[in-house]
């Protein structure tokens, strides 16, 4: 579904991706992992086309997204749906007006058809009579679920989730898991997630990838994962802080 061929991307002379390599099968959930500003989310906005490479190539479903006009682009991004970090939702409008903001920008569906489909996608996310609140009536892990009734609401291919467990208690957090699996297992997308709570990768996963150095170092199951010999990929799965990371004779510090 998703293929990206050596891609580099820098900022004011930092390389944050360098000829970086991933695959994501279609209906796989893939968690892509790596420390806070390793370029997790910028490799996300370079796969639904918010940011251009300055080399290499993104392939969504046989097209390569870096060479397509904006309208062309804009009819790559219909097949996505977006979790974004802290759920991004809009304080003024009401939890159905949230849900229901793709399909009112880009949809002529009569409003009862709209609220039809709110509905539907708020009770997949076990959501029930919250259409009239707004987000700041919320919960925080009711917010996330309105954030996933909007990321399906258009009936995406492919699903990305930015940082999904941030901002919530681990109860909360292990729900929102439960939810992203239960999503992919009745729905059949294809999604991509960032993180670095491993907790949620390894619940979420079919194949985890570490991002490290601007590129990708591994890919493996979690069951891999778990048991790597690799000392990147170990101390950061164990959370040791002493120590400097090392890989291939370089110390990265």
């Amino acid at each position: 579904m998703i293929e990206i061929i050596n891609l580099c991307k820098s900022f004011n002379g930092r390389k944050v991706l360098n000829n970086l390599n991933l695959t994501i099968n279609t209906g796989e959930t893939t968690v892509i992992i790596g420390r806070s500003g390793c370029g997790k989310s910028v490799l996300l906005k370079h796969i639904i086309g918010l940011l251009k490479p300055d080399e290499g190539q993104v392939f969504v479903d046989g097209k390569d997204i870096t060479r397509l006009s904006n309208k062309a682009l804009s009819q790559i991004r219909m097949k996505f749906g977006m979790l974004f970090q802290g759920s991004a939702l809009f304080d003024s409008l009401s939890v159905w007006e949230n849900v229901a903001f793709g399909m009112l920008e880009h949809d002529n569906k009569k409003k009862s058809d709209v609220i039809g489909r709110v509905r539907e996608c708020l009770s997949i996310v076990d959501l029930r009579n919250v259409e009239e609140f707004k987000p700041a009536e919320l919960s925080g892990g009711m917010r996330k679920r309105v954030g996933l009734a909007r990321a399906i609401c258009m009936k995406p291919e492919i699903i990305l989730y930015d940082e999904p467990t941030t901002g919530v208690d681990p109860i909360t957090g292990d729900a929102v898991n439960d939810l992203i699996r239960n999503l992919h297992d009745k729905l059949k997308v294809t999604a991509l997630a960032v993180t670095h709570d491993m907790t949620s990768a390894y619940k979420i996963a079919d194949k985890i990838a570490m991002l490290y150095d601007g590129k990708i170092i591994t890919v493996g199951t979690p069951d891999e994962i778990k048991n790597t010999s690799d000392p990147v990929v170990k101390q950061f799965i164990s959370g040791e802080a002493e120590g400097p990371i090392t890989r291939g004779g370089e110390d990265h510090g």
